[in-house]
Parts: C-alpha cells; structure tokens; sequence
C-alpha cells in the first residue's frame, strides 16, 4: 500500500482520501510559480492542498482552494488546520465553473484536469480529477479572467500535448503568456510538461520558453531542479 502521507520540511500532506496524490506536477508549480506580495490567491482543483500549503509558505497572502470532490475537500481542510498556516488557508467546496467571489485575485493557480479524449479510468473520482468533462480549458480561462486582478497572474503546469489547446483558450480570453517552461526529465528527454504564466496585460516581448533539466544523469537530480525545491522536499 502506498504511503497515505507525505511529510515536507514544515508541512505534513495526508493524501489517501483523494484521487490524484501528491505528485512531481503540483511540488514543481508550488515551487516555479511567482508569488511575491500577493495578497489574495485562489488554487483550482487543490485536492489534498498541497500547492495551497507551499504557497503559504513562500508567501503571507490569504489563500482560498476550491474543490469540487468532497473526499479531497475535507482531507485539505485538515492538512491546512495541522499547518502553520491555517489561519490563511480556505477550502471552498464548490464547482470552479460556478465560482464567484466578492474580490479578485492577484495569484491565480492550477494542476487541472487535462485527458481530453483518453480512456475513462475505472476509479470514478480518479477519473474526475484527471479528465477535462468536469473543468475543461475553456471554463477554466473564463473564470480565472473573470476572477483575476487585471495586474494578477495565472500559472498552471500541464502535459505538453495540451499546451497548445490551453493557450489558444487563453487568447481567447485576452490571458496573454508572460513565462513558460518545458520541463524535461533528463537531458535529450522530450519535455513531458510545461509550466505557463498567463496575465492581462500583454507582455512588451514574446515569451521565451525556458527549459528545466529535472535529472543531470540516471537517478541524479539536476542542481536547478535540487535548488527549485529545496524548501520544501526532507
């Protein structure tokens, strides 16, 4: 049976209630996405709280998490009251596509669902997590444009095949790329995800796609990859 926690330096994440456990996709964007002074920051589909937890940690901003499957809203709730944070962190158990809130957000933030039209996992609540029938890409971008601060930013972290649909949804909503990164697991690997940074205010120049080397060889991590997660991972 798989561990049901995973202990961080300064926080403990229980993940045996939810779908989708805690995972390389959600540590990266925790630890890659630009947090700074932010004071109000919204996590979509934050299953067991995990990257509501880090930003906590990388910032003294109030933080809200939305989920819509009750199991992983609760398990958040009580990984977010065991913390050092629980007087900043809300979990909201709601649809995001119906979500409204009084006041915008500077930070913005989400590991989606993105298997658009791959085979139905047997797991109902797995498959919920993972697939798009519940948020697709373009209910996610109406609402973070809805939502976001026109200053604020949006940082998601998805497979590379999905990219490309994710961004033209995101022209769509005047959401223009300001940072992005393909993630590569070792050095002549394909990039398998790609961390993207949307705002509405169009950048003076084109993004330029940096590139992140997880491994410097078999089973060794990288430096820039040991460095981006060093607060966080024992």
């Amino acid at each position: 049976m798989a561990n049901p926690f995973f202990q961080f330096k300064r926080f403990t994440v229980w993940h045996d209630r939810c779908a989708m456990k805690v995972g390389t996709d959600a540590v990266l964007l925790g630890a890659w996405m630009e947090v700074d002074g932010a004071n109000r920051l919204l996590d979509v589909g934050c299953g067991c709280g995990l990257i509501a937890l880090m930003a906590a940690q990388r910032c003294q901003g109030e933080i809200v998490g939305i989920e819509l499957d009750e199991e992983a809203a609760g398990q958040a709730r009580e990984n977010v009251a065991s913390s050092p944070w629980a007087d900043r962190i809300r979990i909201v158990q709601e649809d995001f596509g119906t979500y409204h809130d009084e006041g915008k957000f500077d930070v913005i933030f989400s590991n989606p669902p993105y298997f658009s039209n791959s085979l139905k996992c047997p797991d109902n609540a797995r498959s919920k997590a993972r697939h798009t029938d519940t948020l697709d890409f373009k209910t996610l971008m109406r609402q973070v444009k809805a939502l976001l601060d026109p200053q604020g930013k949006f940082s998601v972290v998805i497979p590379m095949e999905a990219s490309a649909e994710l961004k033209a949804e995101a022209i769509s909503q005047s959401l223009y790329l300001s940072r992005e990164t393909h993630v590569h697991t070792k050095p002549n690997a394909p990039a398998k995800r790609i961390l993207m940074t949307f705002t509405p205010v169009m950048p003076e120049t084109p993004a330029m796609p940096q590139a992140l080397y997880m491994q410097q060889g078999p089973g060794v991590f990288s430096e820039e990859y040991k460095n981006m997660v060093n607060d966080f991972y024992l």
